[in-house]
């Protein structure tokens, strides 16, 4: 089971002055996937809120991988990616490029993701655009990997055997 939190970043969102529709989405998809939901939020594009809850989510050893969206586009208020950079202590560049791939294949402006993946402590971190409908699209590329991902960051020694090599 993956503990999982969900993080919004949008500063309209936050004012009230537009519903949060893609937190939800992901929520939904959470749930889909029989993982647990641990935590949810929604903060405006403050760069230094932003990785004070980083920081404390993955600090509180509850949480095996946060969800970010929004943020991660060329507004010059979305700082998403930087300020999960600042916080990340390896990065997971793999992630983020599948699901920019994946993208390109439905729109060219897939391009313009900034979006980043990460790792803190035992937590994995991973933006999504704000848009909910790629927030879904872009969690179904990389859903598949995500279990074996968290058993790796958790040392399980039984992640380790879908590693061999087979020849073709």
């Amino acid at each position: 089971m993956i503990s999982t939190a969900v993080l919004t970043i949008s500063d309209r969102a936050s004012r009230g002055e537009r519903e949060d529709l893609s937190g939800p989405a992901l929520v939904s998809e959470i749930e889909k996937l029989g993982w647990s939901l641990v935590k949810t939020g929604l903060v405006a594009d403050d760069r230094d809120t932003i990785q004070a809850i980083l920081i404390a989510w993955c600090s509180d050893k509850q949480v095996d991988l946060i969800l970010t969206t929004g943020g991660t586009g060329f507004s010059p208020r979305d700082i998403t990616p930087e300020a999960t950079l600042a916080v990340i202590e390896r990065q997971a560049p793999g992630l983020a490029e599948a699901m920019r791939a994946s993208s390109l294949k439905m729109t060219p402006h897939a391009i313009l993701s900034r979006a980043v993946a990460g790792i803190r402590n035992q937590t994995l971190i991973v933006n999504f655009p704000g848009s909910p409908r790629a927030a879904v699209e872009n969690l179904a590329v990389i859903a598949p990997v995500l279990p074996h991902a968290i058993e790796l960051l958790h040392e399980n020694i039984e992640a380790e055997k879908g590693h061999s090599f087979r020849a073709k």
